[in-house]
């Protein structure tokens, strides 16, 4: 099986058991978070809420060495991949490495991070992001800013790894999609 295969693969299984269990948390404690969201990743006024969605999968790292001192290193994002979820259940489209989200429909955006907030330190940072670029005609194509909130994992590991070694590092959280008002 080709590494992307595998990834996805994972990444279905893990959805699914999460999805279908029901352990990232209730609906209405989610909701409360949408409405409290830190000023360092608010959007600027002049745009309005499109669609959320909860995005599912895992933080690709890469060990990294050093430039300057070889025998030293560290895990480096390569990039992120999940499968996007409505509130319905209903699969939507991924996201990866870009960052990019693209839909089911073909249309995608790429963003470019403006804001950072670490709410949890046992999970990624919240994130804002402008839209960079939208290209195709669909869900996507129109956004203007995304917002990363209620993130749960996909910190990097805490131990060493070796020269080239990637870890996928599970992860959820809810993209939050904005288009000019």
């Amino acid at each position: 099986m080709k590494p992307l295969q595998a990834i996805r693969r994972s990444i279905s299984i893990i959805a699914l058991l999460l999805l279908a269990g029901g352990t990232y948390g209730q609906d209405d404690q989610r909701e409360h978070s949408f409405q409290h969201v830190p000023t360092d990743v608010q959007v600027p006024v002049g745009n309005t809420l499109a669609f959320r969605v909860t995005g599912v999968g895992v933080q690709i790292y890469v060990w990294t060495l050093s430039a300057t001192d070889p025998s030293q290193g560290s895990w480096v994002l390569k990039a992120p991949h999940a499968v996007l979820f409505e509130k319905n259940r209903e699969l939507i489209g991924i996201h990866f490495g870009g960052p990019s989200w693209e839909g089911n429909d073909g249309s995608k955006v790429v963003g470019s991070r403006i804001g950072i907030i670490t709410v949890d330190p046992s999970a990624i940072p919240w994130l804002s992001l402008k839209a960079a670029a939208n290209t195709g005609s669909g869900i996507f194509s129109d956004v203007t800013y995304i917002q990363r909130l209620n993130t749960v994992g996909g910190l990097a590991p805490t131990t060493p790894g070796t020269a080239g070694q990637e870890v996928l590092v599970p992860y959820i959280a809810d993209y939050v999609f904005y288009r000019a008002s």
